[in-house]
This record gives C-alpha cells, sequence and structure tokens, in this order.
C-alpha cells in the first residue's frame, strides 16, 4: 500500500509518496477445525496454509485434496483471511495453538529433535550440490524480489536445482511464512522432487527452518545469516546439509558438505562451532 512519508534527504525536508508491506492476519483451519492465526503478506495463501500443515505434521499421511476461503459468510466479508486446508476428513483432528503464530517464529521448539528424528528419519538420496550451484542461486534471488524492490520489508524463500536455476520464489513479512508458501505450493503441484532441490531463506537458519527443510524431504539449506546451535545439530540428525551466512561469494558449512568444498568439510566445521550437546538451545 501507498503512504505519504516525511522524508530527510541531505538535510532538506520533504512531503511524498512511499510503498509499505501490508501485514494481516490469516486464519488456517484443517478440514474447518481452528490449526492457528498468523500474521502474513496477503497473497499465496493457499500456499501457506499447506505448506504450514505440512511443515508442522498435521496432514498425517492424508493427500490435501482442496484448499479455500471460509468463513461464516462471504469470503470477501472476512477480507480473504480465512483459510481451510481440505483432506476429507483424512487428516488427525488438529489441536489448536493457543495465540498467535509469529510471523517470525516457527514451532520454537514444541517438538523435540528426538521426536523428529523418529518420525522422518534422515534424509536419503539428496543431492549433493556444489559451491557454484549455490553461489548462482544467490546471485539471482535479488532479481526475483519483486515487493522487496518495492517496499524492502519482505523476506524470501526459494527452491533451486543443482544448476542453481531458481524454480519457486515467494515472499512474506514472515520468514517462516514465505517458507511455507514455498513448500505449500510443491505440494499443491504434486511434486515429488524434493531430493533434488535445496532450500534458500532469507533470514538466518534456525531450528524452525530445518524442520520445514525436513518435512519437507529438503536435503540442502542455505541461509544468509547465522544458523542457532539447535539448528546445526537438527541439521546433522536430518543429514540436511546446512549453509549459514551465505552473502556474495562467501559462506560457511555448519552439517554436510558442498561439491568443491574439499573433504575438510566436516572437519572446519567442528574447528568454528565445537562440538554441540544434545539439547543445546536456539
Amino acid at each position: 500500500m501507498r503512504v505519504l512519508v516525511d522524508r530527510l534527504r541531505h538535510g532538506q525536508w520533504g512531503r511524498s509518496p512511499d510503498e509499505v508491506v501490508v501485514e494481516e492476519p490469516l486464519e488456517i483451519r484443517l478440514d474447518g477445525h481452528l490449526v492457528a492465526t498468523t500474521m502474513r503478506t496477503p497473497g499465496h495463501d493457499y500456499e501457506l496454509a499447506v505448506g504450514f500443515c505440512a511443515g508442522d505434521g498435521l496432514l498425517g499421511d492424508a493427500a490435501v485434496k482442496g484448499v479455500r476461503y471460509c468463513g461464516e459468510g462471504p469470503a470477501a466479508e472476512f477480507e480473504y483471511n480465512v483459510v481451510t486446508v481440505e483432506t476429507g476428513g483424512e487428516a488427525p483432528v488438529p489441536s489448536p495453538r493457543l495465540g498467535n503464530v509469529s510471523a517470525a517464529c516457527g514451532i520454537c521448539g514444541s517438538i523435540t529433535i528426538t521426536e523428529m528424528a523418529a518420525g522422518l528419519g534422515p534424509l536419503r538420496g539428496a543431492e549433493q550440490f556444489s559451491v557454484d550451484a549455490v553461489l548462482a542461486a544467490l546471485a539471482a534471488v535479488p532479481r526475483r524480489q519483486e515487493m522487496f524492490g518495492r517496499t524492502g520489508g519482505l523476506h524470501a524463500a526459494a527452491t533451486f536445482d543443482a544448476q542453481g536455476r531458481l524454480d519457486i520464489v515467494r515472499e512474506d513479512i514472515g520468514r517462516h511464512n514465505a517458507v511455507d508458501k514455498v513448500v505449500g505450493r510443491r505440494l499443491l503441484d504434486g511434486r515429488g522432487d524434493a531430493a533434488t532441490a535445496a532450500l534458500f531463506v532469507s533470514g538466518r537458519a534456525s531450528f524452525e527452518m530445518v524442520q520445514k527443510a525436513w518435512a519437507a524431504g529438503i536435503g540442502t539449506l542455505v541461509a544468509v545469516s547465522a544458523p542457532s546451535s539447535l539448528a546445526i545439530e537438527a541439521s546433522r540428525a536430518a543429514a540436511i546439509t546446512l549453509v549459514g551466512f551465505a552473502r556474495g561469494d562467501e559462506l560457511n558449512v555448519y552439517s554436510g558438505s558442498l561439491a568443491g568444498t574439499g573433504d575438510r568439510t566436516g572437519d572446519r566445521t567442528r574447528e568454528r562451532t565445537g562440538d554441540i550437546p544434545a539439547g543445546a538451545a536456539s
């Protein structure tokens, strides 16, 4: 949306329009049952709802049969802020979260790494990405961040292939929402190529980001900022390659390896991070 702002430039005040990010609540339901309410940037709401349910493990083995806006009346009356994911009642009945879900925070450690490992298992057969592919994707993402270029206020998430070619790119005021939109789009498209994809996130690599990649079956996670200790621990349990501080032509590898980094990737990671005890806090 556009607003008038007072700008100070070179010691002079002026008044001109500026474009800012829209933030609105989205109520997510599964088969009509309330799951959560999250703050998000409107757009790609179906993808966000499906990705959220998948990332939180709410779908179980059920397939998504439909997604729709809903409410007590016409969707327009609710400003298209209520979405339900339909599985025909095949998904387990969810327990709603108490309060709102922050757009900057996912499951926040409510599920342990041990439980995740038991439910998901380490990823097998994932593509090993090269340094060149990661750097190519990093260079390409800004050109696809249309709304960030206009507002400067959005996070981005994207998947890319072994040649560094971007696939799905989504933006949102919440970094977790952006990832959910990417994962949700892949699920809605019936994609089965997660093992050949890497996930890029424009913020830090938190435990929740690793959890979302793990649940989606994506074996490489690239973040422009720092990983947490719990994210590193989770990525090692998941056999996920975790890359942090990926900026320009520089990056750090905290778990797994990239082709072209040599055989000492794991040794260098331990030199930087030390041994991370089980249950370390993020």
